[in-house]
C-alpha cells in the first residue's frame, strides 16, 4: 500500500511505501514530515493493526539504523527526527525535484524459543521529494540550480491562462464577436500542479485597439495592483466575481468598451497575473477590488476593506513600483493610461496573458437583416400573384372556348 503524507504549510512533500506491513490499522502506521532540512518519523507502534505493540527497540532509521531520539513504552507512537543527509539517506536528482531516501526498518528481538517466530522483519522505504522549482527556506541547503522565486524563464513559469466565459461562466465563449452593451465575462486560472496552494490575483489590464502593446490608445481596467476602475464610471458595471469558485481562479466582469475614433473596432486585452501563498493574507499588492456604487466605497473580494483604500487614493505600493513591471499611470478623462512591462518582476510569480482580437461593434453598424416574418409576407405576395395570373389564363382560356363553339355554322 502506498501513501504520501501531504502538509499544506510545506513545500515538500513525502512518499511512503507500508506494503511490507499489511496494515490492517485505521490510521496510518507511518506518517512522514518532510521539513526544511530534517525528516521527522512517527510510528505507531501497533506497527501490523493486530493489536499487538512493536518496542522501540525494534525500530531503526536508515542503513545507519538511527534510533529514535525519546520514546517511551507507555506510549503509542515512537518518533524518528534526522538530518537529511543523516542515517545513511541517499540524495537523487530528478528534473523536478530533488529526493532524499531513507527507510524505517523492524527487526523483531527473537522471542525464547527460536524455534517459532510471530513477526517478520519489514522495512518501509520513505521518500522526501523538495520540487527544484521553490525554495523551502533562506537558511536551507543551498541548491545548484536557480530557484523559481528567482526566475520567470518560459520554461519555469506557472501555467497562467485568461478566457472568455458564457455569461452563465459554464464554458469558454466561442465567439469574440460582442455588440455594446453585452458584458464581457473573465476568468483568469493558473495551474498549481505540485506547487503549494496559492491564490491568483490580476494585477492589470490594459486594451489596446491593436496586438502591439506600447500603442498610444490605451485603456487600464484593472490599475493599481488589483483595482477594477472601469466600475467607478458612471456607465460601467464592472466588478471582480466573489466568492471565488476556487483560490488559484478569479472571475470579473467588464462592460464591452471600442476605442474611439478606431473605424477597425478590435479591441486586444492584456492582463498581468501573478499569485501569492493561499494563506498570505491580501496586503494593497496582492488583492482584488471592485467600486461598489452603493455604498460609494471599495470592496475586496477576500480580506479586509483597507487593502482596497489605495484605489481611492490611485496609489497602492508605490514605493515598490521600481521593481515591478508596470510603469506608474496617467489618468485623462477617468481613463487610465499605462505603458505594458518590458520585463517581469523576478520576486513574485507573474505573467501577462493576452485576449483578442475582440470585434466590438455597435447597433448603427450592425448590418440591417429581415424579420422571418417579412421574408415569410413577401412570399406570400410572390404566391398570391402568380395564383391570380394563373386565374387570368384559365378565364382567358375558357372564355376563348365558349366563344368558339356558339359561333354560327356556314350552310350548305
Amino acid at each position: 500500500m502506498l501513501y504520501l503524507d501531504s502538509f499544506e504549510e510545506y513545500t515538500p512533500w513525502a512518499w511512503v511505501d507500508v506494503s511490507q506491513l499489511q496494515a490492517a490499522a485505521p490510521l496510518h502506521p507511518v506518517a512522514v514530515q518532510c521539513q526544511e532540512a530534517h525528516v521527522m518519523v512517527t510510528v505507531h507502534r501497533d506497527l501490523f493493526g493486530t493489536g499487538r505493540l512493536v518496542r522501540a527497540a525494534e525500530l531503526s532509521l536508515g542503513s545507519a539504523g538511527c534510533r529514535p531520539g525519546t520514546w517511551s513504552n507507555a506510549e503509542s507512537t515512537v518518533t524518528f527526527v534526522a538530518a537529511l543527509h543523516e542515517c545513511g539517506s541517499t540524495l537523487r536528482v530528478t528534473p523536478d525535484a530533488l529526493v532524499y531516501s531513507t527507510s524505517l526498518n523492524y527487526n523483531p528481538v527473537p522471542p525464547g524459543n527460536p524455534i517459532i517466530i510471530r513477526t517478520s522483519p519489514a522495512v518501509v522505504p520513505i521518500e522526501c521529494h523538495y520540487p527544484r522549482r521553490d525554495n523551502v527556506s533562506s537558511n536551507g541547503v543551498k541548491p545548484t540550480w536557480v530557484p523559481f522565486l528567482s526566475t520567470l524563464s518560459s520554461e519555469e513559469k506557472l501555467p497562467f491562462s485568461l478566457h472568455l466565459m458564457n455569461d452563465d461562466w459554464s464554458a469558454e465563449r466561442a465567439s469574440t464577436i460582442f455588440q455594446l452593451g453585452e458584458v464581457l465575462h473573465f476568468q483568469a486560472g493558473v495551474s498549481m500542479e505540485n506547487h503549494a496552494p496559492m491564490r491568483l490575483f490580476v494585477d492589470t489590464c490594459v486594451a489596446t485597439p491593436t496586438p502591439d502593446r506600447s500603442s498610444s490608445s490605451q485603456y487600464a481596467f484593472i490599475d493599481f495592483s488589483g483595482c477594477l476602475v472601469d466600475g467607478q464610471l458612471d456607465d460601467a458595471t464592472s466588478t471582480f466575481i466573489s466568492p471565488r469558485p476556487r483560490q488559484d481562479v478569479l472571475q470579473f466582469t467588464v462592460d464591452t468598451f471600442k476605442f474611439a475614433g478606431d473605424s477597425s473596432n478590435l479591441v486586444y486585452i492584456t492582463c498581468h497575473l501573478k499569485v501569492s501563498l493561499a494563506d498570505q493574507a491580501p496586503d494593497p499588492l496582492n488583492k482584488a477590488c471592485s467600486f461598489n456604487k452603493a455604498s460609494n466605497l471599495w470592496a475586496p473580494v477576500e480580506g479586509t476593506w483597507d487593502v482596497c483604500s489605495c484605489c481611492e487614493m490611485r496609489s497602492c505600493g508605490l514605493a515598490r513600483d521600481s521593481r515591478r513591471p508596470h510603469a506608474p499611470s496617467r489618468w485623462q478623462g477617468g481613463r487610465a493610461r499605462r505603458a505594458l512591462p518590458s520585463q517581469l518582476d523576478p520576486l513574485v510569480k507573474e505573467a501577462d496573458v493576452a485576449v483578442g482580437p475582440l470585434f466590438i461593434h455597435s447597433w448603427q453598424h450592425r448590418p440591417a437583416r429581415r424579420m422571418p416574418s417579412q421574408d415569410a409576407a413577401q412570399l406570400w405576395m410572390v404566391l398570391g400573384l402568380a395564383m391570380v395570373a394563373g386565374l387570368v389564363i384559365v378565364i382567358l382560356t375558357v372564355a376563348g372556348a365558349l366563344g368558339a363553339c356558339q359561333k354560327p355554322s356556314n350552310p350548305v
